[in-house]
């Protein structure tokens, strides 16, 4: 209750700012709930940063769950300025943003921070800058590993995957679902909920963070640790927005960009699934992989891997140079994290 007051109190905050701006206004659309720690944490923080810093001449407005255009045409909305800037998922456009997805393959990273510090790099390094042509990216981060939870359903091989429907993150996590007889079902991530309740799907793989978030963790009791995935994120505005703005003010926007917002982001998902874990367990039940699962389940999600990795080689895209890349930088980006 309490949190909700205060949540309530910061976009009210923000919608002041907003109408008190001289020259130019933000709206900042995202498809988390209002009560998600991103919506303070990082999307009404981001604003606030932005807002001080041009001395209120840019004004930002936060609309929260899908308010201002529907996740799956996150991206999109950017493009077309349904809203200035968006925050969304690269795979809920499909096809989009391949190269960016290789970031979602499993074994990278360990963690949501040394992931976006990874994702970070691999951007500016120019690498992925044709995927993001149409727009000016802002930052783009992960968050931490993907598990697996199901309603009544205990999972501890990976022979009790057959004939589940799973609500699947990725399409390269699609594939191995489908592999180990399971069935892949697409949906955005706040179709969960009532999904997993009138069972239209036994379960789904998300990070402990976004269980909380989304309260999955009311309608899925069952809870098995895999590690399968992480999601891929960016933050980006209009181009033609961006272009408008003066030199000082541009300024107050690229001072609030890049590696400094995506360490933000991955700290606060690391942090997230922490608590979303702890909330999770207290209604519901871990199980332990069976003895030599964990390698079952690694060698089927390095198979699915490697598919999508040889499909995109295939469409002369240069996947395993920046695959390679990523590993690199993540390296790189665990000798930095925590100095």
């Amino acid at each position: 209750m309490i949190r909700s007051i205060l949540i309530s109190g910061a976009m009210v905050a923000g919608l002041s700012s907003a109408a008190i701006a001289q020259d130019y206004n933000i709206r900042l659309a995202h498809f988390m709930p209002a009560a998600a720690w991103q919506h303070a944490d990082m999307f009404e923080a981001w604003g606030k940063a932005v807002q001080e810093q041009s001395k209120g001449r840019i004004g930002v407005r936060v609309f929260p769950a899908q308010t201002l255009g529907k996740a799956v045409a996150g991206y999109d909305n950017a493009v077309n300025r349904v809203a200035e800037v968006t925050w969304t998922v690269q795979g809920y456009t499909a096809n989009r943003f391949p190269l960016s997805q290789i970031m979602e393959l499993p074994g990278i990273f360990e963690t949501a921070e040394q992931g976006s510090c990874a994702f970070q790099k691999l951007y500016d390094s120019g690498a992925l800058a044709d995927e993001y042509k149409d727009t000016h990216v802002l930052y783009v981060h992960v968050h931490g590993p993907g598990h697996l939870h199901t309603r009544d359903k205990v999972v501890t091989k990976l022979s009790d995957m057959k004939g589940l429907k799973i609500r699947q993150p990725t399409a390269v996590i699609g594939r191995m679902l489908r592999a180990v007889g399971a069935e892949p079902v697409g949906m955005p991530a706040p179709q969960i909920y009532e999904s997993t309740q009138r069972g239209a799907i036994d379960g789904f793989l998300l990070p402990w963070e976004a269980v909380a978030g989304f309260r999955a963790d009311e309608v899925a009791d069952q809870h098995t640790e895999v590690g399968l995935y992480q999601l891929a994120f960016v933050q980006t505005m209009n181009k033609s927005f961006y272009e408008s703005l003066p030199a000082d003010l541009k300024k107050a926007i690229d001072d609030n960009s890049g590696m400094k917002w995506a360490l933000i982001a991955g700290r606060g998902y690391d942090a997230a699934d922490v608590s979303g874990k702890k909330k999770g367990l207290a209604s519901g039940t871990l199980n332990s992989l069976a003895a030599g699962e964990d390698q079952a389940w690694a060698k089927a999600a390095a198979a699915a891997a490697e598919e999508y990795l040889a499909e995109l080689e295939g469409r002369g895209l240069p996947a395993r140079k920046v695959y390679e890349q990523a590993k690199v930088f993540a390296k790189e980006c665990k000798g930095l994290i925590g100095k």
